[in-house]
């Protein structure tokens, strides 16, 4: 018995420790099995752990990375903003993360699970085989669930729209409450919520990226004077820039005033524009008209309906 045990143990140092501790045990083999068996799954789950720290290190320093705010222009930083873009970052980064915890430790445990059934001398080749079968089984099953995933993974890292952005979807115009790899949740203007599979979505408006513009057209009577509707147009703009609430938080250049954009037998047509910071110009547009309206009314310039 003591020799059978020193020629299972010779080629395994584990096992030849064990017997030359208990004397040849008989049962140092199975020992041996054992204790190398609970050393794997340890290392896996060490490694598992240590692969998850260190992608949520990754993750947290792209969620808190600097203010994006300076591309847009200086100075033009707000609570709001930040908060914003910050979200942003944050769900697109907590959700790469996720992915790739998962990729992780179905790569970890699942080498450390095929390596406890080789060490148990239970044959692996028709496992993975089955194992292939069963995958491609399941993906010719789940091929809408792949092209949602892979759709997001994309919309993701190339970061098309996040959280606050307003985008015409296709299925749904609304503004983005949340991104996930499956699906993305819009809430329109009615209040109507929509949940809609990334797969679907072949391409996107995105109303609120980088920056926006707020514009209004004008019409006026056809015999009116244009130099002097252009002045007062130009004036307002001024005055919209000048105001250091608006350029602040709102407005990142000069308003620009165009000439005729539109001409019939009845009317002119004037466009006056602002370039604003993302999904501020609905509140800039409102304020261009207010504006426009009370100077156009202390000059005695009418404005007409157009054709």
């Amino acid at each position: 018995m003591t020799s059978q045990v020193a020629v299972t143990c010779q080629n395994d140092p584990v096992c030849s420790t064990i017997a030359g501790v208990f004397n040849n045990a008989a049962w140092a083999p199975l020992a041996a099995m054992l204790v190398v068996v609970f050393l794997i799954i340890v290392f896996a789950f060490v490694l598992r752990n240590v692969a998850h720290r260190v992608i949520s290190r990754v993750v947290n320093r792209a969620a808190t990375g600097g203010s994006l705010t300076s591309r847009f222009r200086k100075g033009a930083a707000t609570d709001g903003i930040d908060a914003l873009l910050h979200e942003r970052r944050k769900q697109r980064a907590e959700t790469m993360g996720s992915v790739l915890k998962h990729v992780a430790s179905v790569v970890i445990l699942g080498t450390a699970v095929l390596t406890v059934l080789d060490r148990l001398t239970i044959p692996i080749a028709p496992l993975l085989t089955s194992v292939g079968i069963l995958g491609v089984a399941i993906g010719f099953g789940a091929q809408e669930l792949v092209k949602d995933f892979i759709a997001g993974m994309f919309m993701l890292l190339e970061d098309q729209y996040g959280v606050g952005d307003v985008i015409d979807a296709g299925p749904a115009v609304g503004t983005v409450e949340a991104v996930t790899l499956r699906v993305t949740r819009l809430r329109d203007v009615d209040g109507r919520v929509w949940y809609v599979r990334n797969g679907t979505i072949t391409r996107v408006g995105n109303e609120s990226q980088g920056w926006s513009r707020a514009f209004m057209d004008v019409p006026v009577a056809y015999d009116a004077d244009v130099v002097a509707v252009r002045v007062l147009l130009e004036h307002v703009a001024e005055e919209i820039w000048a105001d250091p609430e608006l350029r602040e938080s709102k407005i990142v250049e000069e308003p620009r005033v165009f000439g005729v954009e539109q001409l019939s037998d009845s009317s002119l047509v004037f466009r006056i524009t602002a370039k604003t910071l993302p999904s501020a110009q609905a509140e800039v547009a409102r304020e261009l008209r207010l504006r426009v309206k009370s100077a156009l009314d202390t000059a005695g310039i009418p404005m007409v309906a157009t054709a």
